[in-house]
């Protein structure tokens, strides 16, 4: 059995290796697999990321939201590493935290995780039940732990972005850990099933 660890390290590795041109196709063909998700096109509140160490860019998606009249929130470190989320939009001031990832200021515009509609959370690897293998921090899994005790789907949905590499056949869940109700790729939107 792969340790996570080592999975860790070799989808990085795997992501790594991608150029910018690769990357760009990518964040142009995720949008295809978003717009699938009748939520993405409705929900008021978006939750998305700032695109580090190769994770599949989110830079067409604050835009697209604009034109609709949503909004788009980033992630906050918060105490307990756990996340808050501030609204943002494009070319909006930002400053590194801790990790060194850009955040907005979330003075007077601060979310919790409980107020947003639907997340889009950067992992490394994932399987069709909506296991989600992340960067090994837990922060989006002690932010969202209150959705493990409700039925799902329910609000705020999540949604996994990633490559479609980065797809696994299978992946033994943590206890804590808090299960994807989709995964959007550069190829497709799976809806995941336990079953799977």
């Amino acid at each position: 059995m792969v340790m996570r660890t080592d999975l860790r390290a070799r989808l990085r590795s795997a992501r790594a290796q991608l150029g910018a041109a690769e990357r760009i196709a990518a964040a142009s063909a995720l949008m295809s697999s978003l717009e699938q998700l009748p939520e993405f096109l409705v929900d008021a509140r978006v939750a998305g990321y700032w695109a580090v160490g190769g994770e599949l860019p989110l830079n067409l998606v604050p835009g697209r939201l604009r034109e609709r009249g949503q909004s788009y929130c980033l992630p906050v470190l918060a105490p307990g590493n756990r996340l808050n989320f501030a609204l943002w939009t494009p070319g909006g001031a930002v400053h590194a935290n801790r990790h060194g990832i850009p955040e907005p200021d979330p003075a007077g515009n601060l979310v919790q995780p409980r107020q947003i509609d639907l997340v889009l959370m950067p992992l490394l690897g994932f399987d069709r039940r909506g296991n989600r293998l992340g960067s090994g921090g837990g922060y989006y899994d002690r932010s969202f732990a209150f959705l493990r005790e409700m039925p799902r789907p329910t609000q705020p949905l999540l949604v996994g972005i990633g490559y479609h590499f980065q797809e696994l056949p299978g992946m033994a869940p943590e206890s804590w850990d808090v299960p994807l109700d989709f995964v959007a790729t550069d190829r497709e939107l799976i809806e995941c099933s336990p079953r799977s």
